[in-house]
């Protein structure tokens, strides 16, 4: 009889308020407020705050549903991860969100059967994060005069962790000096990351090749409860 009493009260509050629990068996992206509004997802997810590691998972929306097409470990910002919009620059951790991805680079050509947009590394190509230059948070060939080489990336020294990329739009579109830039989607290099999202190589070129600028990946980063949980995006 108690079991009854509970299930009818549970069932009562459903049917006065309208609210129906999250399908936890659903893919991770139904479950999420947002996903772009494209057809292609990347999530990466951090089991909390604190943590290093986590997983990237890349998905398509096929038939009205979403699909895991592939997934690998991810790692992450050597102080684990904030929300975007309280992140600070130089504090080495990854901001969580919901993200477009502007284009993708590499010091490599693109892997074979790429379609999106992709950008060569140079000697020459740089990336600002002097918060006094006007091209804060851009890719800049040559590096103006006003963005100190110390507060920049001279992107050819990585030669691990760029040789493919993609470009996080976190704080791009309309930069806020000190929030961070530079924040990508690239290759692993030996631990954990300034505050980008790093994945082995092998899954870094899959995902330049799954990735279609028609069907508008995004990428949502967060963790999998707790205020920076990727479903809040």
């Amino acid at each position: 009889m108690r079991n009854r009493a509970v299930l009818g009260s549970v069932l009562f509050v459903v049917a006065a308020t309208g609210a129906v629990a999250p399908d936890r068996a659903a893919p991770l992206p139904d479950r999420m407020a947002d996903t772009g509004g494209g057809r292609q997802l990347l999530t990466a997810v951090a089991p909390s705050a604190g943590s290093t590691t986590g997983r990237l998972t890349w998905w398509d929306r096929r038939g009205g549903r979403w699909v895991r097409a592939g997934s690998a470990e991810a790692r992450f910002g050597a102080n684990g991860l904030v929300e975007g919009r309280q992140r600070e620059q130089g504090t080495n951790t990854t901001p969580t969100g919901l993200y477009d991805l502007p284009f993708a680079f590499g010091i490599k050509p693109p892997p074979l059967g790429t379609d999106f947009s992709y950008r060569r590394v140079t000697d020459r190509s740089w990336w600002c994060q002097d918060n006094a230059s006007r091209q804060y948070n851009r890719w800049v060939e040559p590096r103006p005069a006003d963005c100190a080489a110390d507060e920049s990336e001279h992107m050819i020294t990585y030669a691990t962790q760029y040789a493919h990329g993609m470009v996080i739009g976190f704080n791009y579109a309309e930069p806020v000096r000190g929030r961070g830039a530079g924040i990508f989607l690239h290759v692993n290099g030996r631990g954990a990351t300034a505050g980008c999202v790093s994945v082995p190589r092998w899954a870094m070129k899959r995902i330049l090749r799954w990735a279609d600028p028609e069907r508008r990946p995004h990428i949502a980063v967060g963790t999998s409860s707790g205020p920076t949980a990727i479903t809040r995006y």
